[in-house]
Formats: structure tokens, C-alpha cells, sequence
């Protein structure tokens, strides 16, 4: 049978959007056993698994073991995540700006890189608190209810250095030069460098890549007929070659590969989590 996908995507409580983008919840099933990509973005990656453990089988940093996990989270890396599925995937993602980084997990941004760990490990009873809740309603409204009440409860109020903020917003909002920045600012470049990377686990040229690669690839999800010209156009490369090598460092294939081999799209893109880009 030909595979079949659901889900729902809707915005989080209005305390807790400066923290998230939009939650996306998903099902998929009849595929074929496979693998899928869990490519870079510039926020951080929560995900709740339904049904079964997600199965990670190759992790972002080089250094991570292949592994299982009922819920997990993770930073903002610059290379995939590749996900092994048996046709099927059920569960809930997350994406946290760095903001939500120290206000729901009560870390830096940097302090999780490309690395998984378990959501338990941060969360805590309210990681198997979420779990089981989540997973005793077959309402994907519900369910984002029950995360807004339990995120809610969760924030705690510790900001990021202002001039960290003003610097993500303008590199990951638009083609800002780091040096640029630096001025914007007020500091050298070296001290934004340091201080950038000490926070968000990237550097400052990695942020503004990462996310220029992540709004090609929204793009490219929710316009499936769009040319990758036009893609590249609209999405700050200087040409379509360019945005290739860009999908080759940062996704491990072309564009165009991407778009043939992947089955999993999850759900069409609606645009909110564009707007959550440049909030830190």
C-alpha cells in the first residue's frame, strides 16, 4: 500500500513563542523500511516518540553511537541526523529557539551541540510526565495542550546576554556579515566569535549558513513543484550551484536527490516557523 502521512501543526501558547516555533505532530505509515534525514535548522530539536522508540542511526556528532530513545533533545548541529524507521513514525516535535534553550531546559544552547541526549536528562518526572500524557489521547489538539501546560510550568526567567541576541537576529534573519555584526554590536569580531559559540554551540558563520539551509529546505517542503533556481533566488544564494554545495555540506546530497529519496515530509509547511527564526 502506498504510505500515508498525518499530522497537525499549530503554535504553542503565547508565553511560550518566543521559546518555540510552531509543535508538529506526526504519523506516517505504509512506507517502505528505510531511512530518513533529520536535517540541520538553527533551532533545537525536541521529539516525543509515539508508539516506538525513535531510532537513531547515525547521530550529528561524529562521536555519538547509534541509539534509541523515547524522547530526546538536542542542539543545533551542522551536519544530519539520519533516522532508520520500519514505514512507520509517529510522535511530536519541538523546535526551541536558543532562548528556549535556558528557559525550558535551563541550559545554554552550546551546552548540547550536535549531541542527543535523553529528554529526561533535562526535564527530569516532566519528560515521562509529557510521555505518557501525550500518548493517552489520540487528539493532536490535546496533546499541544498538554505541552503548553506543562512547557508553561516549566519557564524560568534567564536571558541571553543582549548583544548575543541582536547578533542571532541579525545572521540568521538575513545575509549580515559576521564583521558587520561585530560593530553592530560593539565588539571585536574575535570577542563575538568566542562569546557566539560559547552560547549557540556554532559559530557565527555557521548560524547564518545553517539557517539559509534551513529556509531552502521549508521551502522546498512546502513548495514540492518550486525549481531550486527559484529556491536559491528566494533564499539568499548567489546561484543554484551554490545552494547545491550548500545541501552537500549540510544535508550530504544535493537538493534534488533530497527532493527524489525522501518519502518522510511530515507536514506541509505553513510558514509560522519561519517567523521564529530570528528570535534567540
Amino acid at each position: 500500500m502506498a504510505g500515508v502521512s498525518d499530522g497537525m501543526r499549530a503554535l504553542p501558547a503565547a508565553r511560550l513563542r518566543p521559546y518555540l516555533a510552531p509543535y508538529e505532530g506526526y504519523r506516517l505509515a505504509g512506507f517502505e523500511p528505510g531511512t530518513h534525514l533529520g536535517l540541520p535548522a538553527p533551532f533545537l530539536t525536541v521529539v516525543v516518540a509515539l508508539d516506538a522508540p525513535l531510532e537513531i542511526a547515525s547521530a550529528a556528532h561524529p562521536g555519538q553511537a547509534p541509539g534509541h530513545w523515547d524522547a530526546l533533545a538536542s542542539g543545533i548541529a551542522t551536519t544530519p541526523v539520519t533516522i532508520a524507521h520500519d514505514g512507520r513514525q509517529h510522535g511530536v516535535q519541538l523546535s526551541l529557539t536558543p532562548a528556549g534553550a535556558r528557559a525550558l531546559l535551563g541550559v545554554p544552547t552550546a551546552a548540547l551541540g550536535a549531541w542527543i541526549v535523553g529528554l529526561g536528562e533535562l526535564f527530569g518526572a516532566d519528560a515521562a510526565e509529557i510521555g505518557d500524557r501525550i500518548a493517552a489521547t489520540e487528539s493532536w489538539a490535546d496533546r499541544f495542550a498538554i505541552l503548553d501546560e506543562v512547557l508553561t510550568r516549566r519557564l524560568r526567567d534567564d536571558p541571553i546576554d543582549p548583544h548575543l541576541t541582536q547578533a542571532w537576529r541579525l545572521l540568521v534573519a538575513g545575509d549580515a556579515r559576521v564583521g558587520d555584526v561585530a560593530r553592530e554590536v560593539g565588539w571585536s569580531r574575535r570577542h563575538l566569535v568566542g562569546r557566539f559559540t560559547a552560547e549557540f554551540g556554532v559559530t557565527p558563520k555557521d548560524a547564518a549558513r545553517v539557517a539559509r539551509f534551513h529556509r531552502s529546505h521549508q521551502l522546498m517542503r512546502a513548495r514540492p513543484d518550486v525549481s531550486l533556481a527559484d529556491v536559491a533566488a528566494r533564499c539568499g544564494y548567489y546561484d543554484q550551484a551554490h545552494l547545491a554545495r550548500d545541501w552537500r555540506d549540510l544535508a550530504g546530497k544535493p537538493p534534488s536527490r533530497w527532493r527524489a529519496e525522501e518519502l518522510f515530509t511530515f507536514v506541509q509547511d505553513d510558514g509560522q516557523a519561519e517567523s521564529a527564526l530570528s528570535e534567540v
